[in-house]
């Protein structure tokens, strides 16, 4: 059970795992671009942000051109995109460092977009989430694929109050994008 608390706004931390990457041949891993059917699930996961009136007021993403890519695309489906902080420090990390970077957003962020990767993405949410709604901790238990989206509620009234067990986990969804 997440501990209770008014003190301070609503806020949302929004993740969402890259969409799905290829894997050329002599690609370093942080430079691997999008799939095609990353490339089709990112524009998606964008239109669900929006139809979910989840559009971020600031996002944070890992500098892996996979996770910039999904961000573009995802950011090009909403008239107005925030701004974008593409930060090396998510590329590859756990959930003690993603959580570093967070506690660095300004409190007047009231929904923030994190755009990484797993494991640490899947680790941190279940870190974070002290319950869930519905089925969505054993969703994200079983597997947090590719375009996958994480929504935690919490109130506080900066972003370093967010801690383990502190926050509920609202939905989990994994949009996919139409094959043409």
């Amino acid at each position: 059970m997440i501990a209770r608390s008014s003190a301070g706004p609503l806020r949302r931390l929004i993740v969402l795992r890259h969409a799905k990457s290829a894997w050329p041949l002599d690609v370093a891993d942080h430079e691997r671009p999008l799939a095609p059917r990353g490339r089709r699930d990112a524009p998606a996961a964008g239109r669900a942000l929006a139809d979910a009136d989840l559009l971020p007021d600031l996002a944070l993403c890992s500098t892996a051109v996979r996770a910039r890519r999904t961000w573009d695309l995802a950011a090009a489906e909403w008239g107005t995109p925030p701004p974008a902080r593409h930060d090396r420090r998510l590329y590859a990390a756990g959930p003690s460092g993603l959580l570093a970077v967070v506690h660095e957003v300004p409190a007047e962020v009231e929904k923030l977009l994190l755009i990484g990767h797993n494991p640490g993405l899947e680790e941190l949410v279940l870190a974070l989430a002290g319950d869930g709604l519905d089925d969505t901790l054993e969703q994200v238990r079983t597997k947090f694929p590719t375009s996958a989206i994480a929504v935690l509620s919490w109130h506080g009234t900066t972003w370093r109050a967010l801690a383990p067990g502190v926050a509920l986990l609202t939905s989990v969804t994994v949009p996919r994008g139409a094959e043409h």
